[in-house]
C-alpha cells in the first residue's frame, strides 16, 4: 500500500476511534505562515526524536507486516474444540477483522519491533485483538483501559501514570512496554507461555494455585490439563489467540482477505518541553484532532502538559510539526488550572470572573448539568492575561483532584422543592460524578483472594 492510500485509510480508521465507555467500540488546516520574531525560542519547545531502526528492522526485508509476524511464531500450537469455534467466528466476521486490523495498523509495527528487541515470540502482538480489538479507547466492567487492558492498580505496579490529565494505560509506547515487561516476568515465573497468557488473564497466583492442585493428585500442569480449573474466560482466552494466530499464519485456508499493513514505521516520536494545546498540536500537524487522538490516547484534557512528555505522529506529519511551529507566533496553550477554594464559588461565578461561559468549563472538565464542585477541587480554565505565560506545575499534573456534588442551590433560594424526577437526576448526575471521583483520584480496584488486582 503506498504512502498516500495508506494515510488515507489510517485517517479513515481513526475516525472510528471515537472513545468509548464501558465496551470496545467497533464502531486540516492548511499549513500556518505566520511568522514571529519569538519564532525559534518557540521552535526549540518542541523538538522531534525519530526513533533509532533496530537491528531486526535492517535485516528483514519483507514489505508485510504480516508476514514478518508469522516468520517469528514461537509459543506451541493447540488444537482443540475451542480453537475451532474461535478460528470460526473470526473467519465469518470479515468486517470485524478489517475494523480490527484498520486499527492495528497504527500500532503493530512497533509492537512488533519491541517484541523482537526482547526477544519474545511475535504472536503476542496479535493478544490486544483479543484484549481490545486494539481499541485504545476500550474500557472494561472492570475498568481495564487501553488496547492491553490494564485496571489502575496493576498499571501503576507497571509505572503507567494515571492522573487528571493522562491515562499512561492508553499510550502506545507506555502501555505496550509494560505489557510486554509483564509477559516476561509471568514467563519467567511458569517457564511456559500458555500458563502466562492464563496468568495475565486469570491472575498469576490463580494459575500457581491450579498447578499446586494438579500436581498434588499426580495430574500434568499444562495449560490444557489445567484449563478445567479456569473460568471460561481464562479458557476461552489461549484459544482465541490461537484461532487468530491460525488466521494470521494462513488466511487464504479460512477465506479471510487480510489488509496489506506496510512493514515500516508508522509513527516517530516528538518530544515537547511546554504545555501545548491538543488542537493546536494537532493543526501544527496538519492533521484531525481525531487522526491526533489515535495515536494519542493518552490524554485526557485540552491542553498537553509536562516536560517530558512525548507525542506521536506520522514520518510525513512531524516534519510539517516542526516546519508550521517555526512560524507559529501565537501561545501554544491557552488553559491552566484553578483550585476552588470555596464551597461558595460555583462554575458561573468562576465563569464571569474569566471571562468564559460556564459551558466551556463544564466541557473542559467533563462536569455534568445539575453538579457542583467541591471546595479543593483542581480543574481547567481558560487563561488570563495574568496566567498567559505560565504553564501548569508538574506537581499540579501529578496530584490535582476534582470531587463533584449534586447542586441543589437553585431550588433552596427560591424555596423550592425538587420534584422527584430532579431528584433521581440530581441523585445519578451524582452517582456518575463520585465514581468518576475516585478514578481521578487514582482509586485502586478490588482485589481477588490472591491478591491479584483483576486486569
Amino acid at each position: 500500500m503506498n504512502e498516500t492510500t495508506r494515510s488515507t485509510y489510517a485517517l479513515t480508521v481513526a475516525l472510528l476511534l471515537a472513545p468509548a465507555l464501558g465496551h470496545a467500540a467497533d464502531s486540516a488546516p492548511s499549513p500556518i505562515a505566520q511568522s514571529s520574531s519569538s519564532a525559534a525560542a518557540m521552535a526549540k519547545a518542541i523538538l522531534p526524536q525519530a526513533s533509532t531502526p533496530s537491528k531486526a528492522d535492517a535485516d528483514y526485508k519483507d514489505p508485510d507486516l504480516w508476514a514478518r509476524i508469522r516468520s517469528g511464531y514461537a509459543i506451541p500450537d493447540i488444537d482443540n474444540a475451542l480453537v475451532a469455534k474461535h478460528v470460526q467466528w473470526y473467519a465469518s466476521r470479515p468486517e470485524y477483522l478489517a475494523r480490527t486490523s484498520g486499527r492495528a495498523s497504527l500500532y503493530l509495527y512497533h509492537v512488533v519491533q519491541e517484541l523482537e528487541k526482547r526477544g519474545m515470540p511475535t504472536e503476542l502482538a496479535l493478544l490486544p485483538v483479543i484484549e481490545s480489538a486494539f481499541n485504545p479507547q476500550a474500557l472494561s466492567n472492570a475498568d481495564a483501559a487501553g488496547i492491553w487492558q490494564f485496571v489502575p492498580g496493576t498499571g501503576r505496579d507497571f509505572n503507567l501514570k494515571q492522573n487528571m490529565f493522562k491515562d499512561e494505560r492508553r499510550g502506545v509506547l507506555a502501555s505496550t512496554d509494560a505489557a510486554l515487561t509483564y509477559l516476561q516476568r509471568l514467563y519467567t515465573m511458569f517457564g511456559d507461555w500458555q500458563l502466562a497468557l492464563a496468568a495475565y488473564n486469570w491472575g498469576e497466583g490463580n494459575v500457581q494455585k491450579a498447578i499446586q492442585k494438579n500436581r498434588s493428585l499426580g495430574k500434568p500442569t499444562d495449560f490444557e490439563s489445567l484449563a478445567e480449573l479456569m473460568p471460561a474466560e481464562t479458557r476461552n482466552y489461549v484459544p482465541k489467540l490461537q484461532a487468530v494466530k491460525n488466521i494470521i499464519g494462513n488466511p487464504a485456508q479460512y477465506g479471510v482477505s487480510l489488509p496489506t499493513i506496510d512493514n515500516t514505521p508508522y509513527f516517530v516520536a516528538v518530544d515537547k518541553t511546554s504545555d501545548i494545546d491538543l488542537a493546536v498540536a494537532a493543526q501544527l500537524a496538519e492533521m484531525s484532532v481525531d487522526e491526533f487522538k489515535a495515536l494519542n490516547p493518552q490524554f485526557k484534557k485540552p491542553v498537553i502538559t509536562g516536560e517530558s512528555t512525548k507525542i506521536l505522529l506520522p514520518k510525513e506529519n512531524a516534519e510539517k510539526f516542526n516546519l508550521n511551529l517555526a512560524q507559529w507566533g501565537r501561545a501554544l496553550s491557552t488553559w491552566t488550572t484553578h483550585k476552588i477554594t470555596s464551597a461558595r464559588e460555583s462554575i458561573a461565578s468562576l465563569a464571569t470572573k474569566l471571562g468564559t461561559t460556564p459551558e466551556v468549563i463544564r466541557q473542559a472538565n467533563n462536569i455534568p448539568p445539575q453538579m457542583r464542585l467541591k471546595a479543593g477541587s483542581t480543574i481547567l480554565v481558560p487563561k488570563t492575561t495574568a496566567t498567559a505565560g505560565n504553564d501548569i506545575a508538574e506537581s499540579i499534573v501529578e496530584n490535582a483532584s476534582m470531587a463533584l456534588e449534586a447542586d441543589r442551590g437553585d431550588a433552596r433560594r427560591k424555596g423550592q422543592k425538587l420534584s422527584g424526577a430532579q431528584r433521581f437526576k440530581a441523585s445519578a448526575a451524582h452517582a456518575v460524578a463520585e465514581i468518576k471521583s475516585r478514578v481521578s483520584r487514582g482509586s485502586k480496584p478490588s482485589v481477588n483472594a490472591n491478591g491479584r488486582k483483576r486486569r
